[in-house]
């Protein structure tokens, strides 16, 4: 039973629930300076990631964090950030008397490495390898099956303990990975100020006001910025994907979070097609299948204008438009059916919503998000 107190006659608050905003603490620079901060939280790491980015770890962590004598140990996410993989982690965690969980790579590394640590009541420490999300802040984790089908979100109990920027390290990355993170991060504009509904609070106003700034940063430099890597426009469009994007859903929580762009991602992973595609470029394609949506059920021509603009930003960095640009030009009709009933499932998040979507109304607006817009985009 909940326990009630007053501020004022007018205020009633329930018991406490934690406001989660942003790691504990961020540094910006170079994976070989952070030996000492890694050394305070704990002596007995275990190193989370892929096969790519555990080499990576070897190459620059390790050496970083050799002269504070901390016992190490290396642990594959392979095949998927799923519970047999935590499961396992578990049992290398105990063998190795780990005191500590650091993350390094992609959003399933880090998810995989902060689901481990929250399971196990120890800190983390989260390095991303790339600019593709804003997991390496985020006190949210996502559980896939060991094919990458998504099957549910776990909100943590408390967010990273650190979070180590290296725009040297994200620099080797590909230039798709943070393409996919700019289609990651646009959607908390979409997403967010259809979430918040008519919220009176303060956060959740700020939260969506942040996301109308992000959305503007990555429409405005995110071309420049991917001409250029290293440059400081890169540097802000990666500051932008990675820690702007999970300032807005630490202040927002739930409330500024996913709708039907994340959701229909959610929907496309349950087919082996569509499997090739990175999570941002799916939430990139989820978001022209949102707007056409609202364009469809509610009549709404300012939704038309946002993916008119969104069609010609996608077109100009390399997002993906259509079924066809995510490698799914010859998706089957059972195939789309089966895409539309797992985003309309009922916890999906597409039911955010201010309307209802069936299955058949989400398919014919997946098959139609460069509809009315075909001819400019080709002349262009």
């Amino acid at each position: 039973m909940q326990k009630e107190g007053k501020l004022s006659n007018q205020t009633t608050i329930k018991a406490l629930t934690p406001l989660l905003v942003s790691p504990a603490r961020i540094l910006k620079g170079e994976i070989a300076a952070a030996g000492e901060e890694i050394s305070r939280l704990g002596k007995r790491p275990l190193i989370v990631g892929g096969d790519r980015t555990l080499s990576l770890a070897e190459k620059h962590l390790i050496p970083a964090i050799a002269p504070y004598e901390l016992e190490t140990k290396l642990a594959s996410y392979h095949p998927d950030c799923s519970e047999n993989t935590l499961n396992r982690l578990k049992l290398a965690l105990e063998e190795h008397q780990g005191d500590l969980i650091i993350g390094i790579g992609g959003g399933k590394a880090l998810d995989t490495a902060k689901l481990l640590a929250d399971r196990a009541g120890l800190p983390v420490v989260t390095i991303p390898t790339s600019g593709a999300t804003c997991a390496a802040w985020a006190a949210l984790g996502n559980i896939y099956s060991d094919r990458g089908q998504f099957q549910y979100g776990v909100s943590l109990n408390r967010s990273p303990e650190l979070l180590i920027l290296d725009y040297n390290l994200i620099k080797q990355a590909p230039k798709r990975t943070l393409v996919a993170g700019i289609g990651d991060a646009v959607a908390k504009w979409y997403e967010s100020s259809v979430s918040s509904g008519e919220s009176n609070s303060t956060l959740v106003i700020a939260a969506v006001q942040e996301a109308r700034i992000l959305r503007d940063i990555l429409l405005q430099k995110s071309a420049a910025a991917l001409e250029s890597p290293g440059s400081e426009a890169w540097c802000e469009v990666v500051d932008a994907t990675v820690l702007l994007a999970g300032v807005i859903g630490g202040l927002g929580g739930a409330k500024c979070r996913t709708v039907a762009a994340h959701a229909v991602h959610n929907g496309l992973t349950q087919i082996e097609a569509a499997r090739g595609s990175l999570h941002g470029e799916k939430v990139a394609y989820g978001i022209l299948v949102q707007l056409r949506l609202e364009e469809m059920l509610q009549g709404n021509q300012l939704a038309a204008s946002a993916r008119k603009q969104l069609l010609e930003f996608y077109r100009a960095i390399a997002l993906p438009k259509s079924l066809e640009d995510l490698g799914l030009k010859d998706i089957t009709l059972n195939e789309l059916r089966l895409v539309a009933e797992s985003t309309c499932n009922p916890r999906s998040d597409i039911h955010n919503l201010p309307f209802s979507v069936s299955p058949e109304q989400l398919m014919a607006a997946m098959v139609s998000t460069t509809v009315g817009f075909e001819k400019e985009l080709k002349v262009k």
